[in-house]
């Protein structure tokens, strides 16, 4: 089998890259976070591996010399930075981490859920001060959930809601393709019904990739539609939610709380009024970093899997449609 010149974008000594190891004997293998090396070695990369490990990267530079490569791994599954026009219009194929942080980012969207109907920021202060307060809360059981962007995030998300009790509703481009017998269940609404769904949900679910049809699809007319008792979660991506407009609907009593893991501006910047609101819980975009199994090594799996199917000739699986954006 020939060799691969596999170019890597990471520090070189990053101990996300352990897994590479067994590839090492029979590759090409060049690892730096250096732009310039990176662009001078470009030009003899068969593969491009974009880990994300060293900050952000100038791709368009790197892309310019990357005369051979024939395909691109993302280790996160957002793909959005990364597209640009020659890249998308040409040959090379891009794949990414799709579904690997799946489960994690469900299990925080369950506890956002929790969070606000067990009202546990009441319990934690009560504790914290000694307090004997008690109160009532609130069932999640036969709510009703409603997800936009109903892919492999999504679906997680609706999946585990269903095992709470909750009634599940999404948002799909093309409704007639669900499965009749999907465990989920869910009622499908076409995009141009994304009102309708909101004005009957009891938690809105945003798991959706950003594209320029998703960037800031909920605003605040999608608000005003909402119940005020409804709860906002996003896993997704941060400007999916027009932040200025979720914090106005907050404020003013248009939905009831909200439970973040991704925003407009990361870090979600220390004069955002979301760090104050007592109804609204923050996660420093990192619900799918996991200890154990480790979130990298997870990603990394992917890759190196991938990296035996182009081996191989076989085809390579999460290929992005680099068009859709996702």
């Amino acid at each position: 089998m020939a060799k691969t010149n596999l170019l890597i974008n990471a520090p070189p000594d990053h101990p996300g890259l352990r897994m590479l190891e067994p590839l090492r004997a029979n590759n090409e293998i060049t690892v730096s976070d250096d732009a310039t090396v990176l662009a001078r070695r470009a030009s003899q990369a068969d593969v491009i591996l974009l880990t994300g490990l060293s900050g952000p990267i100038d791709f368009p530079r790197i892309w310019r010399h990357a005369l051979k490569v024939r395909w691109i791994h993302s280790l996160s599954a957002g793909v959005e930075k990364l597209l640009f026009p020659d890249l998308i219009d040409s040959a090379v194929v891009l794949t990414n981490a799709r579904g690997v942080f799946k489960r994690s980012l469900a299990e925080f969207a369950v506890l956002g859920i929790l969070y606000h109907t067990k009202k546990v920021r009441r319990l934690v202060d009560n504790q914290r001060e000694r307090r004997w307060d008690h109160f009532l809360v609130n069932w999640a059981n036969e709510r009703v959930l409603g997800v936009v962007g109903f892919g492999e995030i999504g679906r997680e998300c609706a999946l585990l809601a269903k095992g709470l009790g909750l009634k599940i509703c999404a948002i799909r481009r093309n409704p007639a393709k669900s499965a009749k017998d999907d465990p989920v269940q869910a009622r499908m609404f076409a995009p141009d019904q994304l009102h309708d769904m909101l004005a009957q949900i009891d938690v809105l679910l945003c798991a959706a990739p950003l594209t320029p049809e998703t960037h800031h699809m909920i605003s605040d007319a999608e608000f005003r539609v909402m119940k005020r008792t409804a709860i906002v979660i996003n896993v997704g991506r941060g400007p999916v939610i027009d932040e200025q407009a979720l914090i106005r609907a907050l404020r003013g009593g248009q939905v009831a709380a909200a439970s973040l893991d991704v925003f407009e501006n990361e870090p979600l910047p220390e004069n955002s009024p979301l760090w104050e609101m007592e109804n609204v819980l923050i996660s420093p975009h990192c619900t799918d970093e996991t200890e154990d199994p480790d979130w990298l090594d997870l990603s990394m799996r992917v890759f190196v899997e991938n990296f035996r199917r182009f081996q191989n000739g076989e085809p390579l699986e999460n290929v992005v449609d680099k068009k859709a954006g996702y």
